[in-house]
């Protein structure tokens, strides 16, 4: 199942896509029975679709029951799609995780193949709707995409074994782990060259895991002005996505809704020489297979006057 937060009339809305259709769910979903059952889910809930992964068990069978037989509500082109969580917990991302993107990295520099797993934050304030415009700031001309498949965790969890990792993921999403690459580097620590305002825009939508089968044999292209740059698979991996949730969950604890950038492949703007930067009037659209898509224009950040 495909699963997305929109807006319509200025209000947020989770809802259930359906080829080109979309079915709201809020105050369709009712609680269970027992103490331990959710309250019916509400559209003035503060993260219905956080609550909406939290309690899945019992919503699944009423959520497949309306992709059957609801009536559309509305369809897609009539609403603003949002980010399908826009305020995680947590959005962590793992660096280096595609051994050509490391090879285009590393040219030049005296580094080598990273020993351990890299992760860095992309806060809160980066995440981003998968179709609105990125934000190109002023401080820097050296703005970069990365295309990254994005796991979304389904339940709490505290050191997951790896063969188990499987369990805790909810869904997939599309995302671009946009990079300022001169921020990033001032420092070892990349959190500030990762989460300016707009830099983490995913979706479309959340594909639900049991729709994806294996997340590790999965086409992934990026185009920016319908020039392919990147275009891997996800089984080329160095950190599966269960290795990732063993060792995120060796240091804390995960839970619904966190979200997981998985890493890129070769073929950012970096690498190229000379380098091929975003600038104000590009678009860039990420593909995954089976996930979708996410497409974004680039505008200059407004002048320090007109902020």
């Amino acid at each position: 199942m495909h699963l997305c937060t929109f807006e319509h009339a200025g209000q947020p809305q989770i809802g259930l896509v359906r080829g080109k259709d979309l079915i709201t769910l809020a105050d369709k979903l009712v609680g269970g029975d027992g103490p331990d059952a959710p309250a019916p889910l509400r559209l003035s809930s503060h993260q219905p679709m956080i609550d909406l992964i939290t309690h899945w068990a019992t919503w699944k069978p009423q959520v497949a029951a309306l992709l059957a037989d609801a009536q559309a509500d509305f369809t897609l082109d009539e609403v603003h799609l949002l980010a399908p969580i826009p305020r995680p917990g947590k959005a962590l991302a793992i660096g280096l995780n595609y051994l050509e993107h490391v090879n285009e990295s590393i040219v030049g520099e005296s580094r080598t193949v990273p020993e351990h797993q890299i992760w860095f934050p992309k806060l809160a304030n980066a995440i981003h709707a998968p179709f609105d415009d990125i934000v190109l700031p002023r401080i820097s001309q050296m703005t970069d995409y990365e295309a990254e498949m994005v796991a979304v965790i389904g339940q709490r969890c505290r050191h997951v074994p790896r063969e188990r990792a499987h369990e805790v993921v909810f869904g997939y999403a599309v995302g671009n782990d946009v990079s300022v690459r001169d921020i990033q580097k001032r420092t070892s620590q990349w959190t500030l060259g990762k989460s300016f305002d707009t830099h983490a825009p995913f979706g479309p939508w959340i594909t639900t895991a049991d729709e994806v089968g294996d997340p590790h044999a999965l086409e992934m292209r990026c185009w920016v002005n319908g020039e392919l740059r990147q275009h891997s698979n996800t089984r080329l991996m160095m950190h599966t996505v269960w290795d990732q949730i063993a060792q995120l969950t060796q240091v804390m604890t995960l839970e619904p809704g966190d979200l997981i950038f998985t890493g890129t492949c070769s073929g950012v703007g970096a690498a190229f020489n000379p380098p091929k930067f975003l600038r104000s009037g590009d678009t860039v659209r990420v593909e995954i297979e089976n996930l979708g898509a996410i497409v974004a224009h680039c505008v200059d950040e407004a002048p320090a006057d007109r902020a």
